[in-house]
């Protein structure tokens, strides 16, 4: 059961001295916040095809509904953030299908319902496409239906994971690298120099390595 005001169970000496004259501490008032839940989290045709999606993925991939596209993307340099981090912001995709050991994203899932034949959402489906063709993440688009062919659906996203890139080692410098530093100075995925890093776990604890100053968002490395 919950109240609307607040008395604390530390008084500290002041309390402990109002206690002993018989003055019971001001109670303070709760600031009441307009907030509920939502009963509409998935609409019914998001929420019809996530059943569809829980029976094909099972165990093997984990279903994310409703992700910002600010939660999984970031902008490599610094100095294009703002603008580029205000394009993607407020935006969200359906489903994002991740490792369930890294939860690393491996493609993303669009339900397009007649809403995206607008002019404004046919916009903003556009710079999406090109968001996620130029982070190289797949996204699969599908048209909002009654119902769902598992076998096109399974096509389409084993097609999907045959373009995801695999997971990295995270836990220090890649042991069979195939460019040495003095080759590469910028960092392959965002372009930027990278700076020099220390293993801190894993089986390489200690080596020295360099790393994308984006790190943690980017975790490309290279040998000393």
């Amino acid at each position: 059961m919950t109240t609307n005001t607040q008395i604390t169970d530390r008084p500290g000496c002041f309390g402990r001295i109002l206690a002993l004259l018989g003055i019971k501490p001001k109670e303070i008032p709760i600031e009441k916040l307009p907030y509920r839940v939502r009963d509409d989290f998935l609409s019914q045709a998001e929420h019809s095809f996530y059943q569809v999606l829980r029976s094909m993925m099972g165990e093997h991939f984990t279903i994310c509904p409703k992700v910002n596209l600010r939660d999984i993307f970031y902008v490599a340099k610094r100095k294009d953030s703002f603008g580029a981090y205000n394009r993607i912001n407020r935006k969200h995709i359906d489903f994002i299908i991740c490792e369930p050991k890294t939860m690393r994203p491996k493609f993303a899932i669009e339900l397009d319902d007649s809403s995206h034949k607008r002019s404004d959402r046919s916009e903003r489906d556009q710079f999406v496409n090109k968001v996620f063709a130029q982070a190289g993440l797949p996204l699969v688009r599908v048209q909002a239906r009654d119902s769902y062919s598992q076998s096109e659906l399974g096509e389409l996203f084993r097609s999907a994971l045959s373009q995801s890139s695999p997971t990295q080692d995270v836990e220090g410098p890649p042991a069979n690298a195939h460019a040495e530093a003095s080759e590469v100075s910028n960092c392959p995925k965002c372009g930027i120099p990278m700076v020099m890093r220390e293993a801190k776990r894993g089986s390489r604890k200690g080596e020295r390595f360099y790393g994308c100053e984006n790190y943690p968002q980017c975790r490309e490395t290279m040998p000393i």
